[in-house]
């Protein structure tokens, strides 16, 4: 399985730089897995593809003000460090622009000195462990000096960065949003629950190895990155609940499907757990858990273009593409959306 069995051509003009003024105004595109049908609808439809029992699994990690601007305290010289994921307290991995600047025991600032940063070890691809020394609170600190981190291929400012954030975001920690949920208003949650489907929250924090591009040509050679997770008894206790009882599970968004696969054992029950994950989903794939994805268009040739592969068929998501492109949809993050159902 190669690499550019995943391509196809997006034009430009297509990628969204700018979220939609309200959230739910953004299209849908459902995609029938079994049949390959591909009806065109509004994000609200997404009512019609859930029903009572099933459950509905959405990751409520926060996006941290992880892009700060500092100096290098010896020089001056301009240093910009993009916080991935926290290794210990006050200890955390960061990539470093430029490089050069960044070798073991140099020391940064930033903002009004309200925060300094130390490198203190230089790990894989080149990113880097730095220890941060502030007084206060560490997450409140950030929120002053630190700004919201877009994706590479999103290149206007963002006016309100609570419009990269989930509406029901709490835990802070990742360095990318999990976007298909930016699709959902509190209004069409509170419309899903009176439908009688679970709302089931679990949290992985995204780290940038999303935008990673896959780097070798034979995908089952690519070592996928990994990313810290979390799911409570409460939440395994719905979704197993769901299962027995024959409904759905609807993640929402890929990296709902990365936590869901990864505790669940080959009956597609799941288990309470805390750790990291590195599972790569790719056709081939048999899904233990997940039944339905709610998902945005992903980038050519991407990891995550290959796990909705694993769900909805290859050519049933490229022929989808191929479709979303001549209906003129908005890709990415700020994009449309689609069901794979």
């Amino acid at each position: 399985m190669k690499v550019k069995d995943f391509n196809y051509h997006l034009p430009e003009e297509l990628i969204a730089q700018k979220p939609l003024e309200n959230r739910v105004d953004s299209r849908l595109l459902v995609l029938h897995k079994k049949t390959g049908e591909i009806q065109h609808k509004k994000f609200p439809n997404i009512l019609e593809y859930l029903n009572e029992g099933d459950a509905l699994v959405l990751n409520d990690t926060r996006v941290m003000p992880a892009r700060i601007i500092g100096k290098k305290k010896d020089t001056g010289a301009k240093i910009e460090i993009l916080i991935l994921k926290k290794v210990q307290d006050d200890l955390w991995e960061v990539i470093l622009k430029p490089g050069r600047k960044a070798q073991v025991g140099s020391r940064f600032v930033f903002g009004e000195r309200e925060l300094e940063a130390e490198i203190v070890n230089i790990v894989a691809d080149g990113n880097r462990w730095v220890r941060f020394f502030y007084d206060g609170i560490f997450e409140e600190i950030l929120d002053q000096v630190g700004l919201i981190p877009l994706p590479p291929y999103i290149t206007e400012s963002l006016s309100d960065k609570e419009r990269y954030q989930t509406v029901y975001a709490k835990d802070k920690g990742s360095a990318a949003a999990p976007t298909a949920g930016l699709h959902f208003t509190k209004d069409l949650l509170m419309d899903i629950e009176k439908k009688g489907i679970h709302i089931v929250y679990l949290t992985l924090h995204v780290g940038l190895g999303t935008f990673r591009p896959v780097k070798v040509e034979d995908v089952t050679k690519h070592h996928m990155h990994s990313e810290h997770y979390s799911i409570t008894k409460e939440a395994c206790e719905k979704i197993n609940l769901t299962k027995e009882q024959g409904k759905k599970v609807v993640a929402v968004g890929t990296t709902a499907v990365r936590v869901l696969e990864t505790v669940a054992n080959e009956d597609g029950k799941v288990f309470p757990n805390e750790g990291e994950t590195d599972i790569f989903i790719y056709p081939g794939y048999s899904f233990k858990c997940v039944d339905s994805l709610i998902t945005n268009f992903h980038l050519p040739q991407s990891t995550l273009l290959m796990l909705v592969s694993a769900l909805g068929g290859r050519e049933n998501i490229l022929t989808a593409y191929q479709e979303a492109v001549e209906e003129k949809y908005r890709f990415f993050s700020f994009g449309d959306a689609m069901i794979i159902h």
